[in-house]
């Protein structure tokens, strides 16, 4: 197996398992995590070298996305639109009537990217731990830099 990001599947997805905790904690659903990371791209920057090698995550596509997850996150059970407004019947038509009701006291979209950046480089670097944990690293790390100079 000469390509590096082959050799990683099971350590990502045992990375996988444990990162979840995190994205519990986060804004951002299972379902929304799955689309940022099929966004992100992992590449080892200075494979050659043993002491500056890294595990660095491209997130550039990140922001052509993040729509994509907005939309995840409006949807309700069995994939349908949440309903919109502050709550059902008369009482939630009265408060968004008044304009206190709805609204969007969540974190704007700019905020949102930043925290799938943050989070992406976080998986990147704990993969990186593993790797190493695993004594893997090298490993990985020569295959990336053998490709490199081909």
């Amino acid at each position: 197996m000469s390509n590096w990001q082959e050799m990683i599947v099971g350590d990502r997805m045992v990375v996988d398992d444990t990162f979840s905790e995190q994205i519990d904690r986060s804004p951002f659903s299972r379902q929304e995590w799955g689309l940022i990371m099929t966004a992100s791209n992992f590449e080892i920057e200075a494979p050659d070298d043993a002491d500056a090698a890294r595990l660095v995550a491209d997130t550039s596509d990140l922001p052509v996305i993040m729509p994509e997850v907005e939309k995840v996150a409006s949807m309700g059970p069995m994939g349908r639109p949440q309903q919109e407004g502050s709550g059902s019947g008369i009482f939630g038509s009265f408060l968004d009537s008044l304009g206190l009701g709805g609204g969007n006291d969540g974190p704007s979209d700019e905020e949102k990217l930043q925290t799938a950046e943050r989070l992406v480089d976080a998986y990147a670097a704990e993969l990186q731990a593993h790797l190493e944990e695993e004594g893997r690293w090298d490993e990985i790390r020569a295959t990336a830099a053998a490709a490199n100079q081909d």
